[in-house]
């Protein structure tokens, strides 16, 4: 059943790229040749990210983006490219952050190699993409993805230093979340509408909120997935959240509606040493139904929000897909 629900997904989703299947496929293209080296250990390295290209929705909004707001430009398959590169980049990187063993249902280049080794790969993918967009007609794409990429880091930094913070407000998360996550989304569907200048600021900028609000609102599911989810269906490490102290939204939501003695099991959870499974041991020390249910609230008021954005493009396929999508998002279990 899972395997089939799967499937069925799989298919809505290819159905809702028809808009642009010839840029996704001149896009795979662009990014196969770019990880392409005459060195044996390097390409055997990029020939194991093959397996990491999964959906490709950043890329994907990019091209919809576009499409929907009348932008035919021919370099915009290179685009997309430039932005599934760096995602690929901080996917590499977050598995080392996180210590994952598996993405895809295969295993994470740190753990069939080292951290080491996938430090390096994952800058090496930023240093590609950022050449690749250098190689591109108008200066923007390096603009907005220099700063994207500054956003991702700090993001980053500030979790790191926010590790098992059950006081934190929920605006504090979004900030996090938005940084590390929606950052990408945004830079990808304002690059769409703005490639290779930004004629109409007032729709590049809503585009850009779209992104922003889908992006969020797919980070927030993630964390849901991460801590309710199982390995076999999300198809990557679970838990890892609870494990490195990361204090989720939906455990946030749980944390603040609990009496004193749930807390305490909570922090337990978290924070006691001989506690292996911290996920496990989370989940036997309190009910997660409402903090889930809050989480996924909000992650639909996100994309209900984002929608409304929608509201600057005129009607048509993609306009349709960007829609559709967004529900998407708030459904997936990957």
């Amino acid at each position: 059943m899972k395997a089939l629900t799967s499937r069925l997904r799989d298919r809505r989703l290819a159905q809702l790229l028809e808009p642009v299947e010839v840029g996704m496929e001149q896009m795979r293209a662009c990014v196969s040749s770019q990880l392409e080296s005459d060195h044996v250990a390097v390409s055997e390295m990029t020939d194991h990210l093959g397996s990491f290209r999964g959906k490709q929705l950043r890329a994907a909004l990019v091209l919809l983006s576009a499409h929907a707001a009348g932008n035919e430009h021919p370099e915009l398959p290179q685009v997309a490219s430039v932005i599934e590169m760096i995602h690929l980049a901080t996917l590499v990187h977050d598995d080392v952050l996180d210590g994952a063993e598996v993405r895809r249902r295969v295993a994470c280049v740190n753990e069939r190699w080292d951290n080491q080794v996938a430090v390096l790969l994952g800058d090496l993918l930023y240093a590609r993409a950022f050449h690749l967009s250098t190689t591109l007609t108008s200066p923007i794409v390096s603009e907005v993805l220099s700063r994207a990429t500054q956003r991702i880091c700090e993001g980053e930094i500030i979790q790191a230093g926010s590790r098992r913070a059950f006081e934190m407000d929920v605006e504090q998360y979004e900030f996090i979340a938005a940084a590390k996550t929606a950052t990408l989304y945004r830079a990808a569907c304002e690059l769409g509408a703005a490639y290779p200048a930004a004629d109409n600021p007032r729709q590049v900028e809503a585009m850009a909120s779209f992104g922003e609000e889908v992006g969020l609102a797919f980070q927030i599911v993630d964390d849901v997935l991460d801590l309710v989810g199982e390995q076999e269906a999300v198809g990557k490490s679970v838990g890892n959240d609870v494990q490195d102290g990361k204090v989720t939204l939906p455990v946030l939501a749980t944390y603040a509606s609990a009496d004193e003695p749930v807390r305490e099991a909570i922090r337990a959870a978290y924070e006691d040493a001989d506690v292996g499974d911290r996920r496990a041991a989370l989940r036997s020390a309190c009910d997660l139904q409402l903090g889930v249910d809050r989480a996924m609230e909000r992650a639909k008021d996100l994309v209900a929000q984002a929608i409304g954005r929608l509201d600057c493009l005129d009607e048509g396929p993609s306009k349709d897909a960007l829609s559709m999508l967004g529900d998407y998002v708030l459904e997936r279990k990957w």
